[in-house]
């Protein structure tokens, strides 16, 4: 039986959050020799390399696999100090920290109102890695978070999957744009026609929800003009500003399109994101409660999940 020392198990975690053997050394206090002799003593108890000694630091797929190890170590040994000993300490060394991965719409509408529950009578912190649904994924294979917001409904390996719901987008425009590229465009069809044609903004240049919506009801990618604006709410100021017509979530266009700031072009059309949330099976009682509170916050904002529908991008 593998049987790692824990000094070498915050090593190897440290080495691999912060980039460099020199950050971790900094951050453990001691020095880069020290932490190379370490992993290596880790490397040769497994007979595997762990490390890719690339800047930054990449896990193996074996080290993948330690480092998931290292990460669940670290959460239950914090659990267990912060119920021995109650309230943190003045250092913070009780306050468990949680990596989750999630798409940067959800953590722009309603993800965050999800972690606030949690906070309210837990001491937790949080890092958060804001990516696509494939990189979320990766993160949760390599053991670099606990948990994600995904559109991905097979569970990763080590991973439950539950599904969330429907992220509901619409095809908005401001009025001043429609006026300028989209005027006299009085039916659905010739709505999309001049879709195809006229500026809109993407996130950033893997966003394929807007591509994917014009493909697939007019047959091929859009051909105009592109901006690419990759945080969520300036996205959604690009298009209210009218930079070109976007794809946005209901949380961040029904009020805009009640007050007609925005323009609905497609009321016909919508997309539907369906969203998951995979996280480690990991018997830990704080990851369970992230988890009661990103499914009923979910519950309550976005609508209800449909099986076998079609999964659209998340971004």
């Amino acid at each position: 039986m593998l049987r790692f020392q824990r000094e070498h198990l915050e090593t190897l975690l440290t080495a691999v959050d912060l980039g460099t053997f020199d950050a971790a050394a900094r951050a453990l206090s001691i020095t880069p020799s020290a932490v190379s002799q370490r992993v290596k003593a880790m490397e040769q108890l497994v007979g595997r390399v762990l490390l890719q000694r690339t800047t930054p630091i990449v896990p193996t797929p074996d080290g993948a696999v330690v480092l998931r190890h290292a990460r669940q170590v670290r959460l239950l040994d914090e659990e267990t100090a912060r119920d021995l000993g109650g309230a943190a300490t003045d250092d913070g060394d009780r306050v468990p920290s949680i990596p989750l991965a999630v798409n940067a719409d959800s953590l722009g509408t309603w993800f965050l109102d999800a972690l606030a529950i949690v906070r309210r009578d837990t001491e937790v912190v949080f890092d958060l890695h804001r990516e696509d649904q494939d990189r979320t994924a990766e993160l949760l294979r390599s053991g670099t978070v606990m948990a994600a917001v995904t559109a991905e409904s097979d569970p990763v390996q080590g991973c439950s999957s539950v599904a969330l719901g429907i992220d509901r987008y619409r095809a908005v425009a401001s009025p001043a744009f429609v006026d300028r590229y989209l005027d006299g465009a009085d039916s659905e069809r010739r709505m999309l026609q001049r879709l195809d044609r006229v500026p809109l903004v993407d996130y950033d240049h893997d966003d394929d929800l807007q591509q994917g919506f014009l493909r697939r009801v007019v047959g091929h990618a859009p051909r105009g003009p592109r901006h690419f604006v990759p945080t969520s709410a300036d996205f959604a100021r690009a298009v209210t500003l009218g930079f070109g017509w976007g794809l946005l979530p209901e949380a961040q266009c029904l009020d805009a399109l009640e007050r007609g700031a925005l323009v609905e072009l497609t009321p016909g059309r919508r997309a539907d994101v369906a969203l998951w949330w995979q996280r480690w099976n990991l018997a830990s009682p704080l990851l369970e409660r992230v988890t009661d509170a990103v499914r009923a916050t979910a519950a309550e904002r976005l609508h209800p999940p449909v099986s076998g529908g079609r999964q659209a991008v998340a971004r």
